[in-house]
């Protein structure tokens, strides 16, 4: 399926009240139902997946109640966008199945679809998220109107696994080279234990895409593709094809869903992200793993080597990229990362890491949202990797509260509201379409690069001070850093920057400051 000639054309128009809100570039993973709990964290805490394996513990579904101020308040100030998911028990615990009630001939069953009707707050950015060889048995999705195991399971199981009995089975004998019988296996043999649905068939396709588009005419715009690589790129294509543009009562007329795909290719594999490119971009899970490795100075690596980021990494091309430094998997040690992955517990180097994503061109960003869980390391692994949200005594999942300083607590980390990130987000929002620019490095581990002259960042991942004078690019003037601060009205919370005539700048960072990096941006400028 074909793309516009900008995905974050979908995201341009703003909520059904109020101004039209400007490009984005930041996707935001989500995890529950807007107004749920209050605050959009509840929205953003987890991408979505659906389960692999079976469940140690539940939490109990959460009612809807109606609203978004706090969300629609809070992500349009900071320049994200924001997505929808749905309410109901996780399929993990840490995790959330994209469906539960969303049945297109008994929409009044769907108790978030006003919800999700009233509240786009800049539209949908974080897409809807389906594993469709599981989704429609697992969760009921067409009330009425059951596959049956001829469309679900034609393709067998896998040794080890019972096998649906459907006439139209495959089984998974070898055949073929090796290479070719590796990628049969991963795309027609059950993953581990899940039903696999007969994506050839033009019935189930169409069930699918019907599903699909009922989620876009209430107001959905776009999809995270699940385990993309156990499906064929041209099975995928075959219902992405059959959806509807996106709802005109939110976006601008023609516009298309954005999808994206999870496809961990990490090099050596069978299978290939690039044979995904063709129906939208797809998860490019080295990104995370080779920036832990710099910002944790591991095998050897330096941010110096940083000034090629992106293809000369051996990266997808960036207009197929959805990067992220975690996400719901690998923070946990799950899914492809290894332990180079930085996430919230390790806080400064997580900043770090978000900020040089935020600022880099390369690739469409995604911000996670997470909350904390009793980890135990037993011979190196966490045996509490499963334990889901906060809970109460009674299994119901704890409510997000809101410190003064807008951060969350009840143990919900809410990375998107760290200052550092959220003001990092407005930088990448200021500089959408500049040029890559300016670059310096010192042959270790403080850099800096601009983005044209709209916008400057500088890092100090060294063991001693840094104080040098640089070209920005930026005009002359007296900018605010927004990590340390920000700019309020004419004051200025952080540390200032003085621009001079020439746009040469002066940087002062120690190496035990709290957040070892500066960035400033033509929007803070006093």
């Amino acid at each position: 399926m074909g793309l516009s000639a900008s995905e974050t054309d979908l995201l341009q128009h703003g909520p059904v009240h109020g101004p039209q809100c400007p490009q984005r570039q930041i996707c935001c993973s989500t995890a529950r139902s807007m107004g749920l709990s209050g605050s959009e964290t509840d929205l953003l805490h987890h991408g979505l997946t659906h389960s692999r394996r079976p469940l140690r513990k539940q939490t109990r579904p959460t009612e809807p109640r109606p609203g978004c101020r706090p969300c629609r308040v809070f992500l349009l100030r900071w320049g994200f966008i924001h997505g929808h998911a749905l309410p109901g028990a996780p399929a993990r615990p840490h995790e959330q199945p994209p469906v539960l009630q969303a049945v297109p001939a008994a929409a009044r069953a769907c108790p978030w679809a006003p919800s999700l009707q009233g509240c786009p707050c800049c539209g949908t950015d974080s897409p809807g998220h389906g594993h469709f060889q599981t989704c429609p048995l697992h969760c009921g999705l067409f009330r009425g109107q059951k596959l049956s195991q001829t469309y679900l399971c034609h393709r067998g199981a896998t040794p080890g696994h019972r096998p649906c009995g459907s006439s139209a089975q495959r089984s998974c004998s070898v055949s073929g080279t090796a290479a070719q019988e590796q990628q049969r296996q991963v795309r027609d043999c059950r993953l581990t234990s899940l039903l696999d649905l007969a994506l050839e068939k033009d019935y189930v396709r169409s069930k699918i895409a019907e599903y699909l588009n009922y989620l876009i005419d209430i107001g959905v715009a776009g999809f995270r593709l699940d385990a993309a690589k156990h499906m064929w790129p041209g099975d995928i294509k075959a219902f992405l094809d059959k959806l509807n543009n996106l709802n005109t009562r939110w976006f601008s007329e023609g516009t298309k869903p954005f999808i994206y795909q999870e496809v961990i290719d990490l090099g050596g594999e069978p299978i290939k992200g690039s044979e995904y490119f063709g129906n939208g971009r797809v998860t490019e899970f080295k990104y995370g793993a080779k920036l832990g490795t710099v910002i944790r100075k591991w095998n050897g690596e330096k941010m110096a080597y940083l000034k090629n980021w992106g293809e000369g990494w051996g990266f997808v091309p960036s207009d197929r990229a959805l990067v992220f430094v975690d996400n719901h998997d690998n923070q946990r040690g799950h899914g492809a990362g290894g332990a180079s992955i930085l996430t919230f517990w390790d806080a400064r180097l997580y900043k770090m890491a978000s900020g040089f994503m935020l600022a880099h061109p390369y690739g469409f960003t995604r911000v996670m949202s997470s909350f904390r869980w009793p980890r135990y390391f037993e011979n190196g692994k966490d045996i509490n990797d499963w334990v889901g949200p906060p809970s109460n005594a009674d299994g119901s999942t704890k409510p997000v509260t809101i410190n003064e300083d807008t951060t969350c607590g009840n143990n919900w980390v809410c990375e998107h509201r760290w200052r550092q990130i959220r003001n990092m987000v407005i930088f990448r929002n200021v500089v959408d379409g500049e040029p890559f620019s300016n670059w310096w490095d010192n042959g270790s581990n403080q850099v800096a690069f601009g983005r044209g002259n709209k916008g400057f960042i500088i890092f100090n991942n060294d063991d001693w001070s840094l104080n040098v004078s640089l070209q920005t690019g930026l005009p002359a003037g007296t900018y605010c850093d927004v990590i340390s601060g920000q700019k309020e009205g004419d004051f200025c919370t952080a540390v200032e920057v003085h621009v001079a005539a020439d746009g040469m700048a002066n940087f002062l960072i120690g190496n035990e400051d709290e957040d070892p990096f500066i960035a400033i941006h033509v929007d803070a400028k006093l």
